[in-house]
């Protein structure tokens, strides 16, 4: 890439040459866009280096650019046109939820055209405002390294969020074509992210709770997944002989099949977690919002067990679950600090079969999905089709999963080894995975990448093949084709609803996505057969090109189902 100031000459720089400058001197690699927006900027980038992927949607540019940030930690940047800047921001729900950093850029009309129904304009502080944490605006080229590096730091710091920046023309034109009028204004380094230290104070009174607990369950989201806490955690519960749980966001933070492994936990969770869970005398919760689906409903934890809550966002601790007790500051510093403490006050809990009751209702779990895996049923069970891709996943594979019952059969049933390989999930916004896994792949173009999704799902976003073939990203697109959303079909179903009638609410026509990707120019396989799978993932992994395996399954499948605690 070449220098940031080696664009062009000091003398005749534009706005495009300032705007251009300080995206490399913050580490762009990869802009997902959408025409028309900043086209000087972008030619200039690209003639330094960074790869521009132009997507055909404004929704599956954010989601790119989301699937880019989970895999690098860094902000993923999205851009679009003032007349889709609408599209641009409904696309950052899932990278808001899901707290990753992006940086959308929306081209916006000039000051002098505001309030006079100027073409498809709009507020677009309110169209940002529900998912993100900060909005500026550029207006004059002076503003460039200021509100960028604002951009940045709101970005990566605290609990990890997407931004927003406006800049002046329709298509970021004005702005573009400024020539500053004073002394250049300098690139600014942006700011990394902080690894805050929580108070030792704070620490040793979690230690403190935590010696004198008989059972101890660990339960750790993606904030921890983001600080890479992963080893800190296996290693406390070790120590402790603590069952480990994850949001389904963080997976694969550790070994999933760890003795002391016990999936997921909440709406989307294992049986056997929430169960566990349940029987904690403490729930020591790491980087985890205690949401609804991540506590079932607020049920797991139950309203009287005792929390150790560690978060880097004090705003988090308590806000659901008054009687925590907090320790503020990076997951991974303060599980590190909390083992120091343990270790040298020789505290430990007082019942050490605790863990190994988890692990025996463990394995008999997986020795019943194991069974339902192998039967051979025809068409192909979910159960098998989980199996084969654990068993295919390279040891620096990528998954990417869709929501809903994608989240569900993935997080539940696809195991992996808790060091090369990585699990990333829809935070809600359907259609998601298939975007975000072409951004996962850019950002590590040396790693195997599987999107998992169902029907549904992909035909929100399968125009993006060819944007993939474009830009040579070979990722290998598991389709769980069911012919329609399997959800709501089940869901539908449990209320008494004859079976027409869940067809014509959630069902679709049964489509070949295998021909639709072969008219792409795709290589394509259609799985009808459980014996065929096998060799299909690895012809598709060892090929090195986009692939799409679309496996017909049938249309009321459920997966494991919650456990909840009984009513009292």
């Amino acid at each position: 890439m070449n220098d940031a100031g080696m664009i062009s000459e000091a003398s005749g720089r534009t706005g495009a040459d300032v705007l251009a400058e300080q995206l490399l001197t913050s580490g762009v690699s990869h802009i997902f866009f959408v025409d028309a927006i900043l086209r000087d900027t972008l030619i200039k980038l690209r003639k330094a280096g960074v790869s521009t992927v132009l997507a055909h949607s404004e929704k599956a540019a954010a989601y790119m650019a989301d699937g880019f940030a989970r895999i690098t930690g860094k902000p993923g940047v999205c851009m679009a046109q003032s007349v889709g800047a609408a599209n641009l921001a409904a696309g950052l729900q899932d990278a808001w939820l899901g707290m990753h950093p992006v940086i959308a850029i929306t081209g916006r009309k000039p000051a002098s055209q505001l309030d006079r129904n100027a073409y498809q304009e709009i507020d677009h502080q309110k169209a940002f405002g529900a998912v993100t944490k900060y909005s500026g605006s550029i207006s004059t080229v002076t503003d460039v390294p200021r509100v960028m590096a604002q951009a940045w730091r709101y970005a990566v710091s605290g609990t990890q969020r997407p931004v927003h920046i406006d800049v002046a023309g329709l298509m970021g034109e004005t702005l573009e074509m400024c020539t500053p009028s004073s002394k250049q204004p300098d690139p600014v380094s942006p700011m990394q992210r902080l690894s805050l230290i929580p108070p030792l104070e704070q620490l040793k009174s979690a230690a403190r709770e935590i010696a004198e607990a008989r059972r101890v369950v660990i339960v750790a989201g993606t904030a921890a997944v983001s600080s890479a806490a992963g080893p800190a955690l296996t290693e406390i519960a070790e120590f402790l002989d603590a069952p480990f749980a994850t949001t389904t966001g963080a997976r694969a933070i550790s070994p999933t099949r760890h003795r002391l492994g016990i999936g997921c936990i909440g709406s989307y969770g294992n049986p056997v977690t929430n169960s566990i869970a349940h029987e904690a005398d403490l729930v020591l919760v790491v980087g985890c919002q205690l949401s609804d689906q991540n506590t079932h409903g607020w049920r797991i934890p139950a309203a009287g067990q005792r929390i150790v809550q560690i978060d880097s966002d004090p705003h988090e601790i308590g806000r659901n679950y008054p009687n925590c007790l907090a320790v503020a500051g990076d997951p991974r510093l303060a599980i590190e600090g909390l083992l120091k403490i343990l270790k040298e006050s020789g505290g430990e809990p007082r019942v050490r079969d605790f863990g190994t009751r988890a692990e025996t209702a463990m394995a008999a779990w997986r020795t019943k999905h194991r069974s339902d895996a192998m039967n051979g049923k025809n068409p192909v069970s979910v159960e098998r089709l989980c199996a084969e891709i654990t068993a295919a996943l390279p040891p620096d594979g990528i998954v990417v999963a869709d929501t809903g019952y994608s989240t569900i059969w993935s997080s539940a049933l696809i195991e992996f080894n808790g060091a090369g390989q990585s699990y990333i999930r829809a935070a809600g916004s359907l259609g998601w995975s298939f975007p975000a896994a072409l951004g996962a792949k850019c950002a590590a173009p040396d790693r195997p990448v599987i999107c998992f999704t169902g029907d549904g799902a992909f035909y929100y976003h399968l125009s993006e093949l060819e944007t993939a073939l474009r830009n040579d990203i070979a990722i290998v697109v598991v389709i769980n084709n069911n012919s329609g959303f399997g959800q709501g079909a089940v869901n539908m179903r449990a209320r008494g609803l004859a079976m027409d009638d869940v067809d014509h609410m959630a069902g679709f026509r049964r489509t070949n996505f295998a021909e639709i990707a072969k008219a792409f120019g795709v290589e394509a396989v259609r799985i009808e057969q459980p014996g065929d799978l096998a060799s299909a993932l690895k012809s598709a992994l060892a090929s090195n090109r986009l692939a799409v395996i679309d496996v017909v399954t049938d249309f009321l499948s459920r997966p494991p189902e919650a456990w909840t605690p009984p009513k009292r």
